[in-house]
């Protein structure tokens, strides 16, 4: 782990390297954003039966669902993950999308914050690939979610954009 100047390189650690949540008091309120995508591999007798059913199984109506399930767990995030400071999200949007072998999910979320939602955008993204893995487990339990990754964020120090692959 790199240290500068005594401290841990790592923003949740203090001088005694104890986990601390990171004060955001003096940072600068600024438009912020981050989508963040999770990747479902569906077995194709799954991805079908989807088709066939417009996204429907006995539990009820899959991408719906999945959809509010992301939308709640980002206005939660704060309440799963230790250090994460309750935000005023201004927007969430979640869309899901079919592609070879499964299934794409992407999580937007928006904020006028000190801090940014990256964290709020990869929980909305994986509790909703949870929500389809819960939804369709009756028809197999062989669906893979993964990678979940931060594709973008704007705002705050510095921005990212993730490199599309080639």
């Amino acid at each position: 782990m790199a240290a500068t100047r005594g401290r841990s390189a790592l923003t949740h650690l203090d001088a005694a390297n104890r986990p601390t949540m990171v004060d955001v008091g003096d940072k600068t309120v600024t438009r912020r954003e981050a989508t963040a995508e999770a990747l479902v591999d569906l077995p194709a007798d799954v991805a079908r039966e989807l088709r066939r059913t417009g996204h429907k199984t006995k539990k009820g109506p899959v991408f719906d669902t999945a959809i509010i399930a992301g939308t709640l767990a980002v206005k939660r995030t704060h309440e799963l993950i230790p250090f994460c400071h309750p935000l005023p999200v201004d927007g969430v949007n979640i869309a899901i999308t079919a592609r070879r072998g499964g299934l794409r999910i992407t999580c937007r979320v928006t904020v006028t914050h000190k801090t940014g939602v990256e964290m709020e955008a990869l929980t909305g993204a994986s509790v909703a690939a949870l929500t389809v893995y819960d939804m369709c487990k009756a028809l197999s339990h062989d669906i893979v979610i993964g990678p979940v990754r931060l594709m973008a964020k704007r705002g705050g120090k510095r921005d990212f954009q993730r490199k599309a692959r080639a």
